[in-house]
């Protein structure tokens, strides 16, 4: 039972959401693991867009996934959920009676909340890091999207409780400066449980993860989710599963190969680096 945040310190975007749905999808297709991804954004629902369509609450594909309705109260989602812990009447299980099934006993979803108003976006954001640790107990995997809008305070509170921290970048100098800088200023970013990840990764690029690697003077291997068309298109049509199912028996030539095989080396580093983590408890 682990928690594993994406986070990033940039406001522009990263990849960061879309290198966590690649990763805990794949990883719920092939791993036994019980995974619940936790989206914490505001009004953005790019995460559930991946899996289901947002605009009538429908799954894309109920032999694929399934809506779970809340047996505990009326409203679903996050704004249901804080009612229920803020009158002290949680259970094990409560995160889980809250969330969206894709894949049963593998992988759920807890929606950001629905609300435009900002501070009101601000008081649920004070739930999270308790939310977090209710679901640790039920689930085995708990990834948390940390979203931009969040203030720092909060993001913080989530980063300092979770087991692996993984820091979302682009291959862009003035990016990769800012890390550097960050884990000079801060040590906490030089802890062992923190990777790094280039989203929408170019091998291409003079700044691939080799010597982004070498600028930041890490030894382990940064790892990326390489720009794929069809997974982004997949994404933002609600097929994100069907991407995957269709690619997990791929020929050694199909061009997705790389795409997939850099997924898989991410989910097999944090799957070690966890267990790094708990043998040093």
């Amino acid at each position: 039972m682990a928690i594993i945040a994406f986070w990033s310190d940039e406001k522009r975007e990263t990849g960061q959401t879309l290198s966590m749905v690649a990763l805990t999808t794949y990883m719920a297709i092939e791993h036994n693991y019980r995974i619940l991804n936790v989206s914490t954004n505001f009004k953005d629902q790019t995460l559930e867009n991946c899996y289901w369509n947002t605009k009538n609450e429908e799954p894309h594909s109920n032999k694929i996934a399934q809506e779970k309705v809340s047996t505990v109260g009326i409203q679903s989602g996050i704004e249901g959920l804080v009612k229920i812990i803020k009158s002290n009447k949680t259970t094990p299980n409560i995160v889980s009676n809250y969330s969206k099934v894709i894949f049963t006993d593998r992988l759920d979803i807890l929606e950001a909340p629905k609300t435009k108003v900002y501070s009101e976006y601000l008081e649920y954001a004070k739930i999270y890091p308790e939310i977090l640790s209710i679901a640790n107990r039920n689930y085995d995997l708990v990834f948390v999207d940390i979203s931009k809008n969040m203030d720092e305070e909060e993001a913080n509170r989530i980063l300092e409780i979770a087991d692996v921290i993984v820091i979302n970048i682009t291959q862009k100098l003035q990016i990769i400066d800012k890390i550097s800088k960050l884990r000079e200023e801060n040590s906490f970013f030089k802890n062992n449980n923190v990777l790094i990840n280039v989203g929408r990764y170019d091998k291409f690029s003079k700044y691939n993860i080799k010597n982004i690697s070498r600028y930041l003077r890490m030894k382990q291997n940064i790892l990326s989710v390489p720009y794929n068309t069809l997974f982004f298109e997949s994404c933002s049509e609600a097929k994100v599963v069907e991407f995957f199912l269709r690619l997990r028996n791929a020929d050694e030539g199909d061009r997705n190969q790389t795409f997939m095989q850099e997924v898989s080396r991410m989910a097999k580093t944090i799957i070690y680096k966890l267990q790094e983590v708990q043998m040093r408890r």
